[in-house]
Formats: C-alpha cells, sequence, structure tokens
C-alpha cells in the first residue's frame, strides 16, 4: 500500500509517516495542496491523507480538486471538530474524517477500513468472490462486532484488540506491540492481562480459532 500525506506541520506529519512506516506502509509526505494534488496525479497512490488547513489552499479545496479527477480514497485529518466540518468534508468526496490528536492505531484502522470499503486493498485482477468474505465484520467506524450477521458485544478493551488484530487480518501481532498500542505506552503491567482479554474474546465469538497463538510471538486473527 502506498499512502500520500498532505500535512504542513512536520511534527504531526512524521509521527503519520513514521506510524505507517513501522506498520511496512509506504509513505510519501508534501506540505502544500498544490503539491500534494501534482504528487497524487503522478503518483497514483492507494490513498490519501489529507490535512485542511494547509498554507496554501483549504483542505477542502484539496479534496474537491482530488475528487473531480480521482476515485482515490481519501481519509480527512483535522483539528477541526464540528459537525459541519466533518459533514462538508464527506459530502465533497472524503471517505473519512480524523479529528486531531489521534492515535496511530485509530488511524491505521481507519485506513484498512477504508481500503475495504472501497476494494483497493483487493488484488485488481482477480475481484472476490462472496464466499471469500469473512463470517466476522470488525466495524471501527460504530465500534460494533458481527459474527454470521450477529452482533456479537464485547468490552471496550476487547473491542480494541480484536480491532487491532483486525488491522491487517492473518499478520502476527507480537505481544509486546499490542500492550503497547491498545493499553498505551505507559502500560507495565502483566501480560497475563492480555491473555484474559484473547480468552474472552474467544469465548465471545464460539470458536477459539479465530484467535491464533504463535508461540514466544503474539497472536494473529484468522478465519477458523
Amino acid at each position: 500500500m502506498h499512502v500520500v500525506v498532505i500535512e504542513d506541520d512536520d511534527a504531526v506529519a512524521d509521527g503519520i509517516v513514521d506510524g505507517l512506516s513501522d506498520r511496512s506502509i509506504t509513505t510519501t509526505r508534501v506540505a502544500t495542496g498544490t503539491e500534494g494534488i501534482a504528487l497524487v496525479a503522478s503518483l497514483e497512490p492507494d490513498l490519501v491523507v489529507l490535512d485542511l488547513g494547509l498554507p496554501d489552499m483549504d483542505g477542502t479545496e484539496v479534496c474537491r480538486r482530488l475528487r473531480a479527477t480521482s476515485a482515490v480514497p481519501i481519509i480527512i485529518v483535522s483539528a477541526r471538530d464540528e459537525e459541519v466540518d466533518r459533514v462538508v468534508a464527506l459530502e465533497i468526496g472524503a471517505d473519512d474524517y480524523v479529528v486531531k490528536p489521534f492515535g496511530m492505531r485509530e488511524l491505521v484502522a481507519r485506513i484498512h477500513a477504508v481500503t475495504r470499503r472501497t476494494g483497493q486493498d483487493a488484488p485488481t485482477s482477480t475481484p472476490p468472490s462472496p464466499e471469500a468474505a469473512s463470517r466476522l465484520v470488525v466495524d471501527s467506524r460504530a465500534r460494533r462486532v458481527l459474527l454470521d450477521d450477529v452482533e456479537v458485544h464485547l468490552t471496550p478493551r476487547e473491542f480494541d484488540v480484536l480491532e487491532y488484530l483486525d488491522s491487517d487480518r492473518g499478520a502476527v501481532f507480537r505481544r509486546a506491540d499490542i500492550l503497547r498500542d491498545v493499553w498505551d505506552t505507559t502500560w507495565f503491567g502483566t501480560a497475563k492481562t492480555l491473555d484474559a482479554h484473547i480468552a474472552a474474546i474467544r469465548k465471545k465469538l464460539g470458536d477459539p480459532g479465530w484467535i491464533e497463538a504463535v508461540r514466544g510471538v503474539g497472536f494473529r486473527l484468522v478465519e477458523p
């Protein structure tokens, strides 16, 4: 996946680029709307992360221009938290809206959710068949989990763990990374807390095969 980041704040941009790079997502960053529009046209990336407060033009204008020529998914990140700002952004073609400050785990989950909805992360040569659709749906925006179209009720922390594993389904996540990102960097508790949450999620999903333990490493979410 290749993500273009259009953000003029160096601190914010560096955090996004580093966070996505740590998750093996290729990123290219520019600081102005003009550069961003030209870059998207030349690179044809998989997704755009777009700030609204740019120095040369408002991010909503960038979104309009991108949408006029491209179907690339666009996630807006902005300190503007009024409902009208979110509504306008979505109406002009943005696919999602994240309010600053935000955590990398949330942004990555939204990136995967948007690309799943738009089909950007699916192979272009062979569209997925209906049989390939997962029985388990983790809806990050609504914070709901559906298994065979039946809602599974998780605690907030259980949802966070499952959402984290679902952000790259099939990939193995290290225990230390899960504890760091889900419980935040100040967590110094025992890893047994993670084991307890995994056990609870498995029980509620009705099949321990959904979350596979990789000995000495961590866990991954798979289709049993």
